[in-house]
């Protein structure tokens, strides 16, 4: 196997509410649309440009396919991980392999960052296994008192090193993590 291209990256790319859920617990994001501002994505923009190869669960495609009908990156390769096979639509691979496999060999193979768009389960995988190397986390001011955890229980202590944070006149507060622990 290749060594690592150090210069490429897993960025995980969410929002969470305040007490730390990503959706609530039948898997709805309704609660996004509260900071949702004509002319503001929050750095989105900029941030995908950053990235050839998207990562995420089925069931965070399939939230995403529900509610804007078209995969919003059909222009990069996409890798979808799923434990049930489907055959692959253009550029988007249903993957049921070992998912710390597939960042190695992303991570030693030439290109821009790698986007993980989450779900919970996918990026506690990930943090189990050290393959993050950084976090933009949007915190949306509201509590919702359950749901979809972004850090399920017994992650590891990861140290984290802060290299902006971002207020906005929303309410949203942008977090931006480099892991230190790599």
């Amino acid at each position: 196997m290749n060594a690592a291209n150090p210069d490429r990256k897993l960025i995980v790319y969410i929002a969470m509410s305040l007490d730390g859920y990503i959706a609530k617990e039948d898997g709805d994001v309704d609660f996004l649309a509260m900071v949702e501002k004509e002319g503001e994505d929050y750095g989105y923009h900029e941030f995908v440009k950053t990235v050839d190869t998207v990562i995420m669960g089925r069931k965070t495609y399939d939230k995403i396919i529900s509610i804007v009908q078209k995969y919003p990156h059909e222009d990069k390769d996409s890798y979808i991980i799923t434990r049930t096979a489907r055959p692959d639509e253009g550029n988007v691979k249903f993957y049921t392999g070992d998912i710390k496999s597939l960042i190695h060999s992303l991570k030693s193979s030439k290109g821009k960052h790698i986007y993980c768009d989450g779900g919970a389960e996918i990026i506690f995988e990930l943090l189990q296994n050290n393959l993050i190397d950084e976090f933009y986390i949007s915190i949306i001011p509201i509590l919702l008192g359950n749901g979809i955890r972004l850090f399920k229980e017994f992650i590891p202590e990861i140290k984290l090193k802060l290299n902006s944070s971002r207020t906005f006149e929303s309410g949203l507060v942008q977090l931006h993590y480099t892991c230190m622990d790599k």
